[in-house]
């Protein structure tokens, strides 16, 4: 079983960080990922632009050189993939993390493919794996995505997107101009105000002249395989439908932390414990860095504002490691 200072699991940005630092610091170190370089990132939609500018979501102080202030999804993909290779990076791809337990001082991360020990362990898996559910009668219809991709799979269809944030607002208006019949399904009395703020005024004018229909302070009740029921203010609204895109936001692996003895907060936003000055958990040697960070606030981390956690953890773990050694 091979043995290292410290194991990071997951292969986003922040984890790419996490990794470079290590690899400054001397450390052993191994990143683990389930899927692709940043498998997030990969999965989100084919057109999609940051709200960031590129230098914001610069790691390590390498450049990222896009065509326009904001890049877009395969700029991204194109930057961080380079900067794994071009460092020859420690990841293991396509790899799932079944379990992680401490057993003494040693960490046992056990992933469907092999067996490690660590020291340390950073865990930096994100939040785009568990969609929030509607919890409504046929949601599990094959007509029904979390996940958007490309607006051509939607032309010509009777589409329903349920949210008002960017990836909601962003599927509506790309697959209205590939010409679906869209509607908006809104749980509040407007499109979200964060909004990528070159986007809103889009959306609104849009609704405005009538091309995409908007349900405000509404929400579905059921779909059916031809139809979909909206709750309305006005009463139930019944219409036909071909597909429904619930991009109603994501949540981190609640599960996964508590199976590694993270404490959650009791409250609906389950922030889990650390010390914002290492960023290690209540847990010794267990380290949260990235979006996991904001529990259900899905919005406080981002690439740009996390990206610090890197160095924060790697000073961290190298100067537990000196002590140990020194005490030994």
């Amino acid at each position: 079983m091979q043995e290292f200072d410290v194991v990071i699991i997951g292969g986003g940005p922040i984890g790419i960080a996490c990794g470079l630092e290590a690899k400054k610091q001397g450390l052993s170190y191994v990143i683990i990922e389930k899927g692709p370089i940043v498998n997030s990132l990969f999965n989100y939609p084919v057109n999609m632009q940051f709200f960031s500018s590129s230098e914001k979501l610069e790691i390590d102080g390498i450049p990222f050189i896009s065509k326009e202030a904001k890049p877009k999804r395969n700029e991204a993909l194109e930057y961080y993939r380079r900067i794994v290779t071009s460092n020859q990076l420690n990841i293991h791809l396509f790899e799932k993390v079944i379990d992680t337990e401490k057993q003494g001082d040693i960490f046992s991360v056990r992933t469907d493919k092999d067996e490690y020990r660590a020291k340390n362990v950073v865990v930096a898996t994100g939040f785009y794996d568990l969609p929030n559910n509607m919890n409504v009668p046929g949601e599990d219809l094959p007509k029904v995505s979390h996940y958007y991709k490309d607006p051509h799979f939607y032309a010509s269809q009777k589409l329903v997107v349920v949210g008002a944030s960017n990836s909601a607002i962003d599927a509506a208006l790309e697959c209205w101009r590939k010409g679906a019949e869209v509607s908006l399904v809104i749980r509040g009395p407007e499109v979200g105000p964060r909004v990528k703020y070159w986007v809103r005024p889009d959306i609104i004018n849009r609704i405005e002249e009538g091309s995409i229909q908007a349900f405000y302070n509404s929400t579905v009740k059921e779909i059916k395989p031809n139809e979909i029921i909206i709750n309305t203010p006005e009463g139930e609204v019944t219409m036909e439908n071909d597909f429904v895109l619930a991009l109603t936001g994501y949540m981190p692996n609640f599960a996964f932390l508590e199976k590694l003895g993270i404490q959650l907060s009791n409250d609906p936003k389950r922030l889990p414990t650390y010390d914002p000055e290492t960023m290690e958990t209540n847990i010794d040697g267990l380290f949260l860095a990235g979006v996991i960070c904001g529990g259900m606030e899905t919005h406080k981390w981002f690439i740009e504002n996390s990206r610090i956690h890197a160095p924060i953890i790697m000073r961290t773990v190298k100067n537990k490691l000196q002590l140990a050694e020194k005490k030994s």
